[in-house]
């Protein structure tokens, strides 16, 4: 029986669309990368449903009324970069975010579901929609002193799946902890990350950020999974309806 291409997730009321099963050359095609994004591999992943659109405010203060989780973050820091409810979730750790997925019946992403889908079918490209920077395209570089802010998800143009703000805007938190040579031993299929480790990797660049970081192939390795900050967020994938 095919599945629905496109769902809306009933715990938490987000759209999904269905990821094809496939295989992409993973990790950086131009020299401007990273050792940790090095070798490029071929990775052949299983199909799966992925959030179109970045968990938003509301959503997460829905999760918290419903659930009962102690968030620990500031409402007042959140509200200064993400003012509305339609706006990006920051401030929200990797603890967060699972807690967060866990309860919607869902899960984080691992880095090879996160950027074959960021890559929205086109293979060996810098950015999502190709290989040139944009700015109708993405929100980033937007730090205006302090004053700038995340906009509310979904402001730009989608990628060839369907998903939203796959660069840019705030950065997404993925299920693996960092392995800085784990290219080099990473399986063939479904590579789930490494077993152990410091730091979980986040992709994607956020809105204060330059250019460079929103690479699909760029890791983002400097945050240990309590860590909260006013350009990360998340977003969740599932095996199944």
């Amino acid at each position: 029986m095919m599945k629905d291409e496109e769902i809306v997730w009933e715990k938490d009321g987000a759209e999904m669309v269905l990821i094809p099963a496939g295989s992409f050359e993973m990790g950086a095609h131009f020299n401007e990368g990273n050792g940790d994004e090095l070798p490029a591999h071929e990775v052949e992943l299983d199909e799966f449903y992925m959030d179109i659109k970045q968990v938003t405010v509301g959503q997460f203060k829905g999760f918290l009324r419903q659930s009962g989780y102690e968030y620990e973050g500031d409402w007042n820091e959140v509200a200064e970069y993400s003012p509305w409810d339609d706006h990006p979730m920051i401030y929200v750790s990797w603890n967060d975010a699972t807690a967060y997925a866990e309860w919607a019946g869902k899960r984080l992403p691992t880095e090879a579901e996160w950027e074959y889908a960021a890559r929205g079918r086109r293979r060996g490209r810098r950015y999502p929609w190709g290989d040139e920077i944009d700015k109708t395209k993405a929100h980033y570089d937007s730090w205006d002193e302090g004053r700038g802010t995340t906009k509310a998800v979904g402001s730009f143009e989608a990628n060839g799946y369907g998903l939203y703000d796959m660069a840019g805007n705030v950065w997404e938190w993925c299920q693996d902890w960092y392995g800085k040579h784990y290219y080099l031993q990473s399986p063939a299929e479904n590579p789930p990350g490494p077993d152990t480790g410091s730091v979980r990797v986040l992709r994607g660049g956020g809105w204060l950020n330059g250019s460079n970081l929103l690479r699909v192939a760029y890791r983002n390795d400097s945050f240990i999974p309590a860590n909260r900050k006013n350009d990360h967020g998340f977003r969740c994938v599932s095996g199944s309806p």
